[in-house]
């Protein structure tokens, strides 16, 4: 399976501040996710449009493919609990 479908991808951009504040809020986590530029990565930039409404809002977060735009941690946590547990085994 690949990252988009079975793990979790970050999609965010340089400067903003609610994705510095959520990377911050997971570095003693045990999520491993992967990040996704949305201005040095076209797909990944059309892909945040489709799922909030035409806009680039960030962080947007996928969890084995379930999109969330600007998700707490907790709610990320919570979706990787729901969609994905295997990622918070050790």
């Amino acid at each position: 399976m690949t990252e988009e479908s079975d793990g979790v991808v970050m999609y965010w951009r340089p400067g903003c501040v609610f994705c510095m504040n959520l990377r911050l809020s997971l570095l003693f986590t045990r999520l491993r996710y992967t990040k996704r530029n949305i201005w040095q990565d076209k797909d990944a930039a059309a892909f945040v449009r489709s799922v909030a409404d035409g806009n680039e809002t960030v962080p947007t977060v996928t969890v084995a493919g379930h999109a969330m735009v600007n998700p707490s941690k907790r709610q990320l946590l919570d979706a990787v609990r729901e969609y994905a547990p295997h990622l918070l085994s050790s």
